[in-house]
């Protein structure tokens, strides 16, 4: 059974950065895709940023396009969420997803497994 479990999030002044982290344990397949999805207070969850299993795949939703970074260390059996130039419309409770398939997806619907959620959120 595959479990994922995020850390990293946090307070931050406008224009800061953070680091968000994704903990996988269980069993996986090759063909295994990492996300991050976002929920702010009255808002449904949205797609924020995915990956394949080997890394050459990435996606981002418009609005985080040049200043997240999504990665992962499949040695340490870890997916990432670097923010930067982060606003106060960025902060949210964040989500790692995961499911098996070769192309990510970018509707709740999906992914299978989801992580508890980590808070960031940005002051001005």
């Amino acid at each position: 059974q595959v479990r994922l479990v995020e850390s990293g999030g946090g307070l931050v002044q406008a224009g800061g950065s953070l680091r968000v982290s994704c903990a996988v344990s269980g069993r996986t397949f090759s063909s295994y895709s990492m996300g991050w999805f976002r929920q702010a207070p009255g808002k449904e969850r949205e797609f924020v940023a995915a990956i394949s299993w080997g890394g050459g795949s990435t996606y981002y939703t418009d609005s985080v396009k040049g200043r997240f970074t999504i990665s992962r260390d499949n040695a340490k059996n870890t997916a990432y969420l670097q923010m930067n130039s982060l606003k106060p419309e960025d902060t949210a409770v964040y989500y790692c997803a995961g499911a098996v398939s070769r192309s990510p997806s970018k509707v709740v619907a999906g992914w299978t497994t989801w992580g508890q959620g980590t808070q960031v959120t940005v002051s001005s």
